[in-house]
């Protein structure tokens, strides 16, 4: 996998991604409708004593990370963009930030109780969101919880329902996103949680993101 399957993007979105997910891009209002609320239900799911140590994946400009420190969890955050650990550092100075995405953590982070994402999952191919499962699976304490909100589909046909709408509002770039990136149907993402040995429970909290909570036996 290249790097470029991650940083490119992001590099280019990082000046704008907070006017984007707080509703600023017309075409994604509806991706990102209930935000800040998304952000809260992911916190919320982990039910975690303080101090626990949560790993996050996909961090940005740190949105997510600074709900997570000032719940009072201890977060190490990991962000392949440049420009975005860059930007996430400014917002949120305390935060421990390396570079590296689910398939490329570095040696020295320890397990974890906990592991979170916003937005990101479906960056990866099916079968490399299999392998990263398994491996985060294997960085969790007993017990240890993965909570992940992000754009997925109740099946196919309402992935295909979605596209063809985007395209008939004129939402092209929207319409491009949906065809070109890799984003799982419920029943696919279910299966490879528990082939990975977590326990899942699927909530959906907008018309396209959905929380995931999963848990280590």
């Amino acid at each position: 996998m290249t790097e470029a399957l991650f940083n490119d993007l992001f590099d280019e979105w990082a000046d704008h991604y907070d006017e984007t997910v707080f509703g600023g891009h017309e075409e994604y209002k509806e991706v990102f409708e209930g935000y800040s609320d998304i952000l809260k239900a992911v916190v919320d799911a982990l039910q975690l004593p303080e101090q626990s140590l949560v790993l996050e994946f996909g961090v940005g400009t740190g949105n997510l990370s600074r709900l997570l420190l000032n719940s009072g969890y201890r977060v190490i955050g990991i962000e392949p963009s440049e420009a975005m650990r860059k930007k996430a550092k400014e917002k949120v100075p305390d935060l421990k930030l390396y570079e590296g995405h689910f398939l490329d953590v570095p040696e020295e982070i320890p397990s974890v109780d906990a592991i979170v994402s916003t937005y990101a999952f479906h960056h990866l191919p099916d079968e490399m969101k299999d392998r990263a499962l398994r491996e985060l699976a294997g960085r969790l304490n007993p017990g240890g919880k993965i909570v992940f909100a992000d754009t997925v589909f109740r099946d196919e046909e309402a992935k295909r329902n979605m596209q063809q709408e985007a395209e008939e509002r004129g939402f092209h770039e929207l319409a491009s996103d949906l065809k070109r990136e890799f984003y799982p149907v419920v029943s696919r993402l279910e299966n490879a949680f528990q082939q990975a040995g977590l326990t899942v429970a699927f909530k959906q909290l907008n018309r396209f993101v959905w929380l995931m909570t999963a848990q280590k036996a």
